[in-house]
């Protein structure tokens, strides 16, 4: 008898929630208690009236465990919709990063050449060292921080990734 393994994928998921304390708690133990990897998350308030709230959740599992995810989120009582970005289809994604760099002469000249390349914005600069602001895929921002190891990486603080669906409706 072969046994077929599914696929692990990552998955961005939209959660929509009531704005109260203890509900992203809430939300981080049932992955937690279930061993599920939380590998992004960002919140923000979305009403006026600051009763409402999106979570944004990347994480990666196969089909069945993140059908798996998915309702268990759903049943938690201050959550109003969970939509998988994934599933649904094209969606932009975003990530911003400050990157601090310290060198001179030949390396702080290649990290400012890189962040052009990158189209980083210097934020802060003294004479040993700058504070880059880096926005766009994850991807890019590995990348990014890839090569400022080599002339001279101090830090990296990253935001998470924030996503929304393409189109005129919402996820």
């Amino acid at each position: 008898m072969h046994i077929r393994e599914e696929a692990i994928e990552r998955h961005t998921l939209a959660v929509i929630v009531d704005n109260e304390p203890g509900i992203l708690a809430r939300i981080a133990g049932m992955f937690t208690a279930r061993g599920y990897n939380i590998e992004s998350l960002t919140v923000t308030d979305i009403s006026e009236d600051d009763l409402v709230s999106r979570i944004t959740i990347v994480t990666s599992a196969n089909r069945h465990v993140m059908e798996q995810i998915i309702a268990q989120l759903e049943r938690l009582v201050p959550v109003h919709k969970v939509a998988d970005l994934t599933v649904l289809g094209e969606h932009v994604e975003r990530e911003l990063a400050l990157v601090k760099v310290a060198g001179k002469g030949e390396h702080r000249i290649e990290a400012l050449r890189l962040a052009d390349v990158y189209r980083a914005r210097v934020v802060d600069a003294t004479i040993g060292s700058f504070v880059f602001e880096v926005t766009g895929g994850s991807e890019k921002i590995d990348k990014f921080v890839e090569l400022m190891r080599e002339v001279g990486l101090v830090e990296v603080a990253r935001t998470g990734i924030v996503a929304i669906s393409r189109g005129k409706e919402a996820a």
